[in-house]
Parts: C-alpha cells; structure tokens; sequence
C-alpha cells in the first residue's frame, strides 16, 4: 500500500482475492479518501474533497446551501450537525451548480485562488507576495483548529489568513477590530438561510471609548453605519452594558481592548467551558451565542436583540424603555412626549421633550450668587443601559469620584447626564439621550439633569429666610428638645403596650425566654401618624400584598426612605406571636439575604413592623406568572437559589443562635432592586438549643406543600424541617410550576414525585422552566434538581445539612442518589407502586389535616 502527498489511497497485491477483500474492508472502514491536509500549487482542491483541520475539528470544502442552484466554498464544523457554515470564500461571486471541474489552489503568485472549470478565477486572497517565482511552490494553504484558514510561505511565515476577513461569524480567540482610520473588520449577515452574500444586518464595534458593539442596518459600505438596529451599551471591562446575558460566571473570556493611543479597538472571547462556540449574526439582524454540549448538536447560549426594547431607540429622545411595563416606554422625569397623539396608539420613537428648561438655559450670564440656589440639579436612574452619544472624560486621573464627573458635567451647560462607573470612570452625555433601557438586575445608574423645580427644590421660605439667627437657634433647639421628649413618651408607651398584652413574661418556650431579655425599645419607634402619611392612610394603592396575619403596605417616609410595613391583624391572636418574633428576631439577624427590621410602631390595637422596602416584592410573584417569569433568566434563579441557601446556613449554623424558619416558601422570599433573594416572615420561626436535634410542637403551622412529613405528621422539627421546605423551593425555582397546584394532565402524579420520575430516567432537564428555551446551565441545572431531591427526601436523616448543600452549590461535589419521596402534600396524591414484578403488591397514601394553616 502507497499512501500519496497527505491524500490517503491505497493498492493491493492482486495475488490473492481473500487478502484483497480482507484489506479493502478493513481501509474502507478507517480511510478518509476524500481528506486532505493542505492545498499547494501540486495538491489543488478539487471537488469530492475537504480540506480538514490535524485534529479534525473544522473542515473546509464545496457546498450548495440547502441544496440551492448555487456552489460556494466555505468552512464548518466536521462532526457537529446541523452544519453552520462559518465562513464563504466567494459569498459575492457563486459558482454554478453544473460546474463540477472547480477547485481551489495555490496560484503562481503565492495567493489562494478560486478558479471555475475554465480555470477562470473566481476569487483570490490578492495579497501582494514576498515570494519568488521559485518558491512558490512551497506556498501552502492549511487550516488551523481554531477554524482559521492560513496561506504560508515558504519558510512558514503567514501570507493571509480568513480570520482577518470574516463572514458573518467570529469564532473563540478570533479578533473584531476597528481602527481610527476607520477600517475594520465585521461580520456582515447572509442574506437568507439559501444565499450567503451580504445580507441587510452587519455587527461590529464602534468608534467610540468605551467601545460598544453595534448591529446596523447596512448600506452597502463598511465604513459609515447611518441606520443603528442594537446595541451593546458600553463595556465596562467585565461585560457590556446592556446584556444582561453576558454574565462572568457563565460566558468567560469575553474582553475588549481599547488602545487609545493606537487608536484600536479589538474585541475577541474564548468560552472556557464551551470551547466548542460561535457568534453570529443571522439574516434576520439576531446576534446569538452558539455552543455544543459535545453531543453532536448546537444550542443557543444567549441572543440580542431579544425583545421590542432591545430595539435602537424604541421609546426615542429622552425615553425609557423597560420590558416588563406596560405600555413599555415612559418619559424620563421632566420631560413629556413629543406628540401625545403618536404616543398614546403605542408610537413612541418621537420620543420626549423638556418640560421646564433648565437654569443654565435661561441664563445668558449666571453670577455666583445665584448660581448656588437656583442651578440644575440632577436625577438619579439605576439599572440602566446607558444611552448611546456618551463621551469619555480622559482628563481624570485614578482618583477621580462621581463628585468630580458631577461637578465636570454641572460647570457645562450643554451636558445633559454624567455616570460614573466603577470599571471606566466618568462618562457625559450632551446629545439627546436616546436608547435607555432599564432592567431588573443589571445596568448602571444615570444621573439626568434637572431644574430644581422639576426635583422638588424650590426657593425656601420667605419666613424661614426672614428669620434672625437667634430666633432660628431657639426654635431649633425647641425641636431638639420636644423631639427627645416625644421620643422618651414613646418609649414609655411601647413597653407599657407590651406589659398590658403580656408579651414580656417569660415562659418555658425558648423562644419567649430569649425574647424577655431584650428591651424592645432598642429599635426605631416610628409614630403612628407618621406612618399613617407614609403609607397614605394605608392606601389600597399601596398595597404590596397580604401575609398570613396582616397587609403589607409601601410607604414613604418624609426623607424619601421607601419602607414596607407589615400592619398585624389586630383579630389575630396568633399575630402577637408574629409581631414578637420578628420584631426581636429579626433585629438580632445580621445577613444579606436576610429581609432587614427597621422598627416597629405600636398605638392600641395597631401592631406594626417597619421593614427595609424591597421593589420587585416576592419570588412568587414572577415565579408563577405567566408573562412575569421570563424575567427570571437562569442566571438569576441560579443566584436566588444561592441566595437562600446562604440565609438558611446563617440561620442554621452562623448566628448567635440556631433559628428555624418553619414556614420558607416563595412568598416568603423577597427580592430587591437587584434580584438578590432576602427570606422573611419570621412570625413562625423558633430558636432551638445547639445540641437539641429535634424539637416538638403542639400546634403544627406553616404552608401546605412545603412542610416536612415528620413536621406535618408529628409536629417535629428541626433544621431538616427547612432543608425540606428549601427543596421544595429549588424545584419550583427550576420548573416555575407550583407544588400544590401541579397537574400532570389526567395522571395522579405529584409535583415532587414527577421530578423524582424525570431524575429517575436521565431526564431532568425536562423539568426546567420551558420559557427559559436553550439558555441555562444544563450542568447547573441538574446539580440544582439534585440537591432539591436530596432535600424532600422523606426520612430526615437522609437530607443534606444546608453546610452540605452550601458545599455541592459552590463546587462539583456530587451528593448521593435521592430516594424516591412517597409523602406528598398536594391536590394529586401520588399512589406509588412497587418496582418489583409483584404487581398487587400495597398502595401507600398519605394526607394530613392542618391545625393551623396560612
């Protein structure tokens, strides 16, 4: 057998037919004829043949798309399926179908060329050579496995390379560029899944410090992009501002090099646990992230834009856009729309106008006197993509703060907005601010400016101008006076309530007993009438919701702190227990994901507790709301799951004492401005000695569904009773399906024992929330359905410890195979059977009857 110049073929003696067929059969099965390894003025490529990749990974070659009357040469990934082609070489010059004497080789000139069956070239890499006539025989085309095709000369030096003239993909390590000459190299769409020339979409950086990735619409030049279809926001070093998606913990490697001085701009990614990935951007103008789990099959990681307000400017000149609202686009404070016709049938792109101009606008010359009064002010905004036009102030130096961007914006009138982010420094805005969205979890802040009459600052009082500095002394020192004289009354008032209603005896319970050695008055005592204004005469309108004793109210306190008080049922016996728990509990908590007290308020019968105010209210909320839970990405319920994992092991394992929630469920998880969970309602906690494992209650109390069997049967608990609770809230975190209201069509099938059954088969990632798509952790995922089973698992003794689940979140550690959970507490009891052949075989059933439910 011959093998020939890296084409593998093969002859055989013809002495014998048996070894003749014994060694076609075995090369049949092993040879890959049509391969070869480099193309050389020798060794063209002709049609029938690849040129692949040393370790097989890319494949170069002839292909008609989807079967079209049309032939290109192009690029792809050899054994992933459906083929994506990654790269065309002639995307504007294509070959006929009936041309089947077309190759690709290396010309006399050293250059890669396309040349058609009349040997007429149809495209070339037109680089001007170094190499004599001599040695062009030693100019090869090879292709790398990172996917880029390279032509070589002689001594192996880099003639071309097609990573430098993309299509419409960019690849790991792979370089998007642009320059201050303003050339650069982008990624321009097909025009159709059929015709790979250049579409109407094109995506790249901009010429802008910091950079921001662009889609335009293109007008047939690389150099000017007039029609603006997304964008990125800009990068912050991390990620860009303004993909939510682009998260470190799931897509790393991402970075952007901004050479100011060079004048360069590079943008280029490696996925370290997806090394198998492309970006593109489709005919439809939709930039995706593509990756391969090694399964042979593509899955799309993450895509922009996504939704209307992903769109350039869909809510126009000073307007925001924010998916969840409804209509999606407001006027920024100060300013109304445009057309209110336009915008009131749901056109916004007109956009706002000022309503009130600002001072520096009505003032030709300002002298220094005034200026301090009566100047702009400025607007605070948080979690936003910044809006496009933003200049970078380089004259600032490392120790530079947001004072000193405030101040660089406010001493210039044509400034509109400043923010300053920690990653890049000060950034202003004195074009129309256009293209602001806002999120639930990411983005930065913008301060807007303002005139002080649009911010509530007027001019201050005549009287209180008028006034001599003594007289102002004595009255405020008549303030100081009555204010700690109110104060020391309330007081008195608060423990005088506490003593009549006897919530300060002590009592055998453990928790009573700690309870009485606390002075209740060591929290904020609020006045009745204050919250009363607050909250506005506890106004329907700002009701957040209804607990299990009471209504939760937001209000406003008059420094502009926004606070949630829980207003006790004054019919409730069961409240009082609540109001002492959580109001000395809680305060005595210190954590992060933990709802934080910030005082209480008691007059007669009203019984009120003062929380920290948490915007996006509870888990619940979006958990099991059909248009609101696509706002719960994974990346977020990951980080809630996380979230409350921590809380519960500071409860558990790291305060001063060891805390049983009793009643963790989704309603009980907050969220705030950022999405961070923070559990709360502590009305049904207890605190437990450290060496007592089990503790017994008379009254059982809590949520259907979410207690454990021994709680619920027994009235025994322990902090196994809320690694329970907490699984149960990992599965419904997951699959946004509600344990007790779980259906599975005309089965009796529980929500717990339908996720066992999926674990069971190697099915689980069936359980994940359909709306989520393709785009999680599919490792993170199955390690969550774990964990959640290992937690309802019936006997206490088999849960995990929530140090034990704290371990598996944060590393690959692999806990044991859950047991199936027979205890359910739903509408459908789940009858399980047997495994075993012995089909007559018992049927278990269990139900319990609530004392006291919630």
């Amino acid at each position: 057998m011959q093998m020939g110049t890296r084409t593998r073929s093969f002859s055989a003696s013809n002495s014998s037919m048996f070894f003749f067929l014994f060694f076609f059969s075995l090369l049949s099965s092993n040879c890959h004829c049509a391969e070869v390894y480099e193309i050389s003025p020798s060794h063209p490529l002709p049609q029938g043949q690849t040129l692949v990749s040393p370790a097989h990974i890319f494949e170069l070659g002839f292909f008609s798309p989807n079967n079209s009357a049309d032939k290109y040469v192009g690029i792809w990934h050899k054994n992933i399926s459906p083929r994506k082609v990654l790269w065309v070489a002639n995307r504007e010059k294509p070959l006929a179908a009936a041309d089947t004497s077309a190759s690709l080789t290396v010309s006399s000139n050293g250059n890669l060329k396309l040349v058609d069956g009349k040997q007429k070239s149809v495209w070339s890499t037109n680089v001007t050579s170094q190499v004599s006539s001599s040695n062009t025989s030693s100019v090869t085309a090879l292709l790398l496995d990172n996917g880029n095709l390279v032509v070589n000369d002689h001594l192996g030096a880099e003639l071309w390379k097609s990573f430098d003239y993309p299509s419409d993909t960019v690849l790991p390590n792979m370089v998007l560029r642009y320059d201050k000459s303003g050339k650069g190299n982008f990624l321009i769409s097909w025009k159709s899944e059929n015709d790979p020339s250049p579409g109407r979409f094109l995506l790249g950086l901009a010429p802008q410090t910091p950079s921001q990735e662009f889609i335009w619409i293109n007008n047939g030049s690389n150099d000017s992009h007039s029609i603006p279809y997304w964008r990125s926001g800009p990068w912050d070093r991390s990620s860009f501002i303004g993909v939510p998606e682009m998260d470190h913990r799931y897509i790393n490697g991402f970075k952007v090099d901004d050479n100011l001085k060079q004048g360069t701009q590079d943008f280029t990614y490696s996925i370290y646990d997806k090394p198998v990935a492309y970006i593109y951007i489709s005919p439809e103008g939709i930039v995706k992230l593509i990756f391969s789990k090694n399964d042979g099959k593509w899955y799309v990681h993450w895509q922009e834009p996504k939704n209307p307000c992903d769109i350039y400017g869909a809510c126009g000149p000073f307007g925001v856009c924010k998916a969840s609202a409804s209509p999606i686009c407001k006027c920024l404070k100060g300013f109304v729309p445009k057309s209110s016709d336009e915008w009131s049938k749901g056109n916004w792109t007109q956009g706002c106008v000022r309503q009130t101009k600002l001072f520096c606008e009505r003032q030709t010359i300002k002298s220094v006197s005034s200026r301090g009064k009566d100047d702009d002010g400025f607007w605070k905004m948080v979690k936003l993509k910044l809006p496009d036009s933003h200049e970078f102030i380089t004259a600032f130096d490392a120790e530079a703060t947001s004072n000193d961007c405030k101040l660089r914006c406010l001493n210039n009138c044509s400034c509109l907005a400043y923010a300053f982010v920690s990653n890049i420094g000060c950034l202003v805005w004195s074009k129309d601010l256009i293209d602001i969205q806002q999120f639930f979890s990411f983005g930065a802040d913008l301060y807007i400016r303002q005139s002080r009459s649009e911010l509530g600052e007027g001019k201050p009082i005549k009287l209180i101008v008028s006034l001599t500095a003594i007289g102002f002394v004595s009255i405020l020192a008549a303030i100081v006076f009555g204010f700690h004289r109110r104060r020391a009354n309330q007081k008195r008032h608060i423990k005088q309530n506490f003593e009549s209603t006897g919530m300060m005896k002590r009592s055998r319970d453990g928790l009573r007993e700690y309870i009485g050695k606390h002075d209740p008055s060591e929290l904020q005592i609020y006045d009745f009438e204050c919250i009363l204004i607050a909250t506005d005469n506890f106004s329907v309108s700002n009701k957040l919701g209804q607990g299990g004793f009471g209504p939760v109210y937001k209000g406003m306190l008059q420094d502009r702190k926004e606070i949630a008080v829980k207003r006790l049922s004054s019919s409730s016996g069961q409240g009082i227990e609540e109001f002492k728990n959580e109001m000395l509990l809680i305060s005595n908590l210190q954590h992060k994901n933990l709802v934080r007290i910030t005082g209480c308020c008691v007059k007669e019968d009203e019984k009120l507790l003062i929380y920290e105010y948490m915007p996006n209210k509870s888990l619940d909320t979006f958990l099991f709301d059909t248009r609101k839970r696509a706002v719960l990405d994974w990346a977020t319920r990951y980080n809630i799951i996380q979230g409350v994992a921590r809380g519960l092991l500071y409860l558990h394992h790291d305060s001063n004492v060891k805390v049983i929630h009793r009643d963790l469920k989704a309603s009980n998880i907050l969220l705030d401005e950022k999405m961070n969970p923070k559990i709360s309602d502590f009305g049904l906690a207890r605190i437990v000695e450290g060496t007592h494992s089990l503790e017994n209650t008379q009254k059982v109390v809590g949520t259907r569904g979410y207690m454990s069997p021994e709680y619920a049967m027994g009235g025994m608990f322990s902090e196994k009773s809320d690694v329970y609770s907490f699984g149960v809230l990992v599965l419904e975190i997951i699959s946004s399906q509600k344990n007790t209201s779980f259906s599975l069509y005309d089965q009796q099938l529980g929500f717990l024992a339908y996720a066992w059954n999926l674990w069971n088969e190697g099915r689980g990632l069936e359980l994940v929330d359909e709306i989520l798509g393709d785009l999680y952790s599919s490792s993170e995922v199955l390690k969550c359905v774990h964990i959640g089973l290992l937690c309802v698992q019936d006997n206490a003794v088999d849960r995990p410890t929530m140090a034990d689940i704290a371990l598996m979140l944060s590393s690959d550690t692999d806990g044991p195979q859950p047991k199936l959970p027979i205890f359910t507490i739903q509408n459908s009891v789940y009858h399980p059977q047997s495994h075993s052949e012995n089909t007559n075989s018992s049927k278990n059933k269990a139900s319990i009857t609530m004392i006291v439910g919630r």
